[in-house]
């Protein structure tokens, strides 16, 4: 019974989570600049460094599986951008970086989950984060203003991924017990994520009403856009992932994206309006994983 209630409250509480966000964003984006910016990093940080204690890095490989998957994703973003084209320039920008978007740091905590190896799935997310910031350039270079580089995109993903990492294996090293016990109470990563989705809910919440386009209809098909692209995202990592014998971490892979980064470069290089597709994609990405989550019983 114990069982079925912690299962049933981990599976409604992504949903529950993003109506909190979303309802609290003013008071959300006031503790958040209270904090100096700092609050989502910090969550982030603990979330990984839970989940990282538990890695053991001699079982980290780099695969073919990892190839296809970020060939389907700069691939799918190329594509995406010009067959979305007839719809509009924003729509095509904002369906592109859908799929440009690198794998949610969260992922590997989701991914754990639902029982993907995690070692494999610590190695693309670092693998995939920061060739992303060395394609990204290019592609929005071509699609937006031209301003972006890769030290800003560098500087947005690293701190973020690899400090955690560093922090989790000097701990396996120096500190065993502790790491052992860390990595004996992980799924607590799961609820340091749930807190910073209701952040990054209600941060983009506040970004959207504050910045609001006139063009309802535009919108509206950015986020129906975004919600094909998670489901086929999902659906052809998962073919991908099967064909290397972990489904799970092929469909956490490539379908759960990296949205504040995403929301983040949509803002800042392209038409801002496009950041209503991954800030849509918050949304459908997390239904699908607390389907996943329920199935996974």
């Amino acid at each position: 019974m114990q069982r079925l209630s912690s299962h049933t409250l981990r599976t409604i509480s992504m949903p529950f989570g993003m109506v909190v966000g979303a309802l609290l964003c003013r008071q959300i984006v006031a503790v958040d600049s209270w904090s100096g910016g700092m609050l989502t990093p910090v969550l982030i940080f603990a979330m990984l460094f839970f989940t990282y204690c538990r890695v053991d890095i001699t079982k980290m490989r780099i695969t073919m599986m990892h190839f296809w998957l970020f060939a389907a994703q700069i691939v799918g973003a190329m594509l995406l951008y010009t067959l979305c084209q007839p719809l509009g320039e924003s729509v095509a920008q904002g369906a592109m970086i859908c799929a440009l978007a690198p794998i949610a740091m969260a992922a590997v905590v989701i991914g754990g989950m639902l029982g993907a190896n995690i070692e494999n799935m610590t190695t693309y997310s670092l693998l995939c984060n920061i060739g992303t910031a060395f394609v990204a350039p290019f592609i929005l270079s071509w699609v937006g203003n031209g301003e972006c580089t890769l030290m800003q995109i560098l500087t947005k993903v690293a701190p973020l991924l690899i400090a955690p990492f560093v922090a989790g294996q000097l701990c396996r090293f120096a500190l065993p017990k502790v790491a052992l016990w860390v990595a004996d109470h992980s799924r607590i990563s799961f609820y340091i994520w749930l807190v910073s989705l209701v952040v990054v809910v209600g941060r983009t919440t506040a970004f959207v009403i504050d910045h609001s386009a006139t063009d309802l209809t535009t919108e509206i098909i950015l986020a129906a856009v975004a919600a094909i692209i998670c489901v086929v995202q999902f659906m052809l990592g998962r073919k991908i992932g099967a064909k290397y014998g972990d489904t799970v971490a092929g469909g956490q892979s490539l379908g759960q994206k990296n949205t504040v980064l995403a929301v983040w470069m949509a803002q800042s290089f392209l038409n801002p309006i496009s950041c209503v597709a991954p800030t849509a994609y918050i949304v459908w990405q997390n239904i699908v994983n607390s389907y996943q989550i329920y199935r996974k019983k």
